[in-house]
This record gives structure tokens, C-alpha cells and sequence, in this order.
């Protein structure tokens, strides 16, 4: 129970793989379901980024960087876009899982707690919304990228006026936090095992370049374990396997739906010529790496698709695994404030998530 708990997403996608099996029985044909190349390039990913971790890679350069900042709003700032940025390279989950902790860490101690719900929020949103930009920067994003075959100064010229907005946006709520004088009361003392880190950013290069197509993902699934199961076991033990198995579930869902006659039609009549619109509420109720693997099978539009999934992620707790995450940090260290939490995490993601869709759907089209 505990474990249905803390992968919620898992257990629905399971859930849903065995409902559609029961009309599509299982045979030759569920092997072309897979992915391979997607879940490849996610496992090496979440692999490397496991083992930068476990140096506390991410944790001491944030550290530093926070460390400059002196003042409440300056430095919350630079939270916020640290998430914002670290979730272009490890994903939003992840970054979240990383960075969360450090703001946890500059607000309390510096006696700032009433702002600790609008930082994580913040930090949530940023993470979020600031995978966008690159394919490997969220699940959804790596799937479709591979899926619709997208080139990569094409996928960038789609994503990067929502990410421009989004980054606005964010910033404009932050700007709202006073400016008081900031002192942090303890350094964090962990120090860089510089070795490693080169290992590891050798690591996370071939990864990234096996995204970009520019090596065969089975060379990466062949190196980059072998090489981690010599220097770091423990970051392959972390994977987020969970995700991965998601992934595998829903790949059998939605290839099963898509042999649905009677649902295929009807998903198919109602996205129509509404991709964006029907995209971005999909992410609202079954949140938005499944709404990407399952109405892609339902629209050659990869660009209102992709947009949608991407702002998609903001709004309701379940539109983005992440958000989940945040909610679960934060009630661990302030179970009291649960609605107070709610109505802030509420206000700020459906105004942010409203701007977005009306001027992506503006231009694109609804």
C-alpha cells in the first residue's frame, strides 16, 4: 500500500494496461508497442543523474550559487531558477527531488517560512514548465521527440515562445516578494569529488548525444551501466524505475486503445481539430507524460501536442507527477498548512496555465 501510495501514476497505468488487455488479449503484436530508444535514453539519464546525486553534485553548485544572493527575493529567485534550469537537464522530477530540499534549506534558515509554500510552488512551476525547451527535459518530451521524428532546431522553434512566457510569467511572481536582507546562518559543507564529477559529466554527454541520434541508443544502454555498476552501484539501484515501468504500461494502453475500433473513434472525433485545447485538458485528469502517449496516436499535430503537454503540466496536482512531489515535500514539513497550500499551489498554476493556453492557442490554434 505504501508503495501504490508513492507511485500513484504507476498504479493507475497498470491499472489501465490490464483493463485494455481484457479487449485486446495480449499477443505478437504488443512488442511493437515499446518505445525502445525512448526508454533507452530515459534509464541512461536517470541513471547518470542518480550518480551526480549521489556526489551531491547538484546540491553543492546550488549551494553556491544561492550563496551569492542577499536578499529574500533575490535568492528566491535564484531557487526558482535553478529548478528552472536544472529541470532542462535531469527533468522535472527529478529536479524537483534535488532542489526542493535547498529551498527548503535557505528559507528556514534564514526565518523565512511564510514564503517556504510560495518557493516550492515556484520551484514546482519552474520545473514544470522549464523542461520544455529540450527533448530531453521531460518523459513526454523525450517521447515525442523520438516518436514524431522531430528535428531538433524544429522542436526548439516550437518550444521556445511558451518557455520565453513561461519564464516571464514566473519571474513577474516572484518580483511580488519583499526584499529583505537575507542571512543564511549555515553553509552547506559537502565538497565536489571532482574525479567523479568529470566521470559522470563524460556520462551524461554520451546520453545526451544518444538523443540527439547522433549514437545508436544500445550503445549507451551497454556503457553507461557497465560504467556505473564499476563506480557508483548505488545510482543504478535509484533509477527511478517506477517511471520506466509507467512508461511500459502505458505504451501498452494506448496501443491497445488504439485497436479499439469503437474508443479510437471517438478519442479520434474528439480531439479533432482541437489538439492543444483537448491536450491540455487530458493533462488535467490523467496527467501529462500519459496524455502524450496516448493522444499521439490520435493526431498528426505534433506541434499543438506538444505544446499542450508541455503547459499541460500546469494546473491541477495530478497534471504533472512533479507536482505531487512538491505537495508531498511540503506537507511532510508543514502537515497543517495542507489548504493553505492548495489555494496558493491552485491560484498561481491555473493563471499561469490560462495566460499560456490562450496565447499559444492564439497563435496555433485551439
Amino acid at each position: 500500500m505504501t508503495f501504490i501510495k508513492k507511485n500513484p501514476v504507476m498504479f493507475i497505468a497498470f491499472l489501465a494496461a490490464a483493463i485494455s488487455a481484457v479487449f485486446v488479449p495480449p499477443d505478437a503484436e504488443y512488442l511493437n508497442y515499446f518505445d525502445f530508444k525512448t526508454l533507452t535514453c530515459l534509464f541512461c539519464t536517470l541513471a547518470v543523474v542518480c550518480a551526480f546525486k549521489d556526489i551531491y553534485f547538484f546540491r553543492i553548485i546550488s549551494a553556491k550559487i544561492v550563496s551569492v544572493f542577499t536578499t529574500t527575493r533575490s535568492a528566491i529567485i535564484a531557487l526558482v531558477y535553478i529548478a528552472f534550469i536544472g529541470s532542462m537537464i535531469i527533468a522535472n522530477d527529478m529536479a524537483l527531488i534535488t532542489f526542493l530540499p535547498l529551498g527548503y534549506y535557505v528559507i528556514t534558515s534564514t526565518n523565512n517560512q511564510r514564503y517556504l509554500a510560495f518557493t516550492f510552488i515556484m520551484q514546482n512551476i519552474a520545473a514544470n514548465l522549464g523542461g520544455m525547451l529540450t527533448p530531453f527535459g521531460n518523459p513526454q518530451n523525450l517521447y515525442m521527440y523520438t516518436y514524431f521524428n522531430i528535428s531538433n532546431g524544429e522542436f526548439i522553434h516550437i518550444m521556445l515562445l511558451p518557455f520565453i512566457i513561461s519564464m516571464t510569467l514566473i519571474t513577474l511572481c516572484c518580483l511580488f516578494v519583499k526584499n529583505d536582507k537575507l542571512i543564511i546562518r549555515q553553509e552547506y559543507n559537502k565538497t565536489l569529488d571532482k574525479k567523479r564529477a568529470a566521470l559522470y559529466s563524460i556520462l551524461f554527454v554520451l546520453s545526451i548525444i544518444i538523443v540527439f541520434r547522433i549514437v545508436p541508443y544500445w550503445v549507451g544502454l551497454i556503457i553507461i551501466p557497465a560504467i556505473l555498476l564499476i563506480a557508483d552501484p548505488h545510482a543504478l539501484r535509484e533509477v527511478d524505475y517506477p517511471l520506466l515501468l509507467t512508461f511500459c504500461a502505458f505504451f501498452i494502453f494506448s496501443g491497445n486503445v488504439a485497436r479499439i475500433p469503437a474508443v479510437s473513434s471517438f478519442i479520434g472525433g474528439l480531439i479533432g481539430d482541437h489538439t492543444m485545447l483537448f491536450g491540455v485538458l487530458s493533462c488535467q485528469l490523467i496527467s501529462n507524460v500519459p496524455s502524450a502517449i496516448l493522444l499521439s496516436h490520435f493526431t498528426e499535430n505534433y506541434r499543438q501536442l506538444l505544446v499542450a503537454v508541455n503547459i499541460g503540466g500546469a494546473g491541477t496536482l495530478i497534471a504533472s507527477l512533479a507536482s505531487l512531489i512538491t505537495f508531498r515535500e511540503y506537507i511532510k514539513n508543514e502537515p497543517q498548512k495542507c489548504g493553505s497550500y492548495l489555494k496558493q499551489f491552485s491560484l498561481y498554476n491555473f493563471g499561469i496555465l490560462a495566460v499560456l493556453t490562450l496565447v499559444m492557442g492564439a497563435i496555433l490554434g485551439f
